[in-house]
């Protein structure tokens, strides 16, 4: 089972970069995208069910802002666009697939770095989120979660940990967010395969040819609780795709 995330900063404009050719050549049994930027109403058929999948959009109320789509090959047991909160599921943040296995949460995690408010916002967004995952690990499933969590954890998922500290994205307390996060019982599927793999990074920014020099963070993610690690056959960023400021990065389950 191949599974691919990418934030596509606007799949109208991503479209327009090569995305359906990216779609056809990977093949993926789930694909999921974030900041789409869009609601179904505004796509033509060839971006809202590509290739005869099946897709579930997840849009923010204020158009042109934010969103998520899970496009999927097979049948999912039952599909929800949120976590019960409204200011965070107003914003397009949440496609949420049961597949029977695992619940896979393809997420677009808040930015807080335009102002005060939306960082207190974001640091809410990450408590009680975390809840919602510890109660359904608790209960007994496996779980995915994956998206642009707009969070660099360690040091090396930076390329200027120093200077990055004081900025949203690398703060101390968001860092130690990642931290309880992976101790309820997630698994960083890069860091399986790559434990000590530098310079892997999954968004630059469009400015002093970032992308160019490698200047990045790796805030895109595909976490898994325990009892997929053992299913993990492989792990990848996909560096040299682009279309957006952000990269691909895909696993492949047995």
């Amino acid at each position: 089972m191949k599974i691919i995330t990418w934030n596509v900063n606007g799949i109208r404009a991503c479209a327009k970069k090569g995305f359906l050719d990216f779609f056809e050549n990977q093949d993926p049994d789930i694909l999921c995208l974030q900041e789409t930027k869009a609601h179904p109403g505004q796509l033509e058929h060839e971006l809202l069910n590509p290739f005869e999948r099946k897709a579930y959009w997840s849009s923010a109320f204020k158009k042109g802002y934010s969103g998520t789509v899970t496009y999927l090959k097979n049948d999912v047991e039952s599909v929800f666009y949120g976590i019960g909160i409204r200011k965070f599921d107003s914003e397009g943040r949440f496609v949420v697939t049961d597949h029977g296995e695992f619940v896979l949460f393809n997420v677009y995690f808040p930015n807080g770095s335009a102002r005060e408010e939306r960082h207190i916002f974001k640091q809410d967004f990450l408590k009680r989120f975390t809840r919602h995952l510890k109660k359904l690990i608790d209960a007994g499933r496996e779980v995915i979660v994956l998206g642009d969590y707009n969070v660099a954890h360690l040091e090396y998922d930076v390329h200027d940990p120093v200077r990055l500290s004081k900025v949203s994205g690398f703060l101390p307390e968001e860092r130690a967010w990642f931290d309880e996060f992976l101790s309820i019982g997630f698994h960083d599927t890069f860091r399986e395969i790559h434990p000590d793999k530098k310079d892997q990074y999954t968004w630059w920014s469009y400015r002093e040819n970032a992308r160019k020099n490698n200047r990045g963070w790796r805030i895109d993610y595909i976490c898994v609780t325990k009892g997929l690690v053992g299913r993990l056959k492989s792990a990848e960023i996909l560096q040299g795709q682009e279309g957006s400021d952000h990269c691909p990065v895909v696993i492949e389950l047995e």
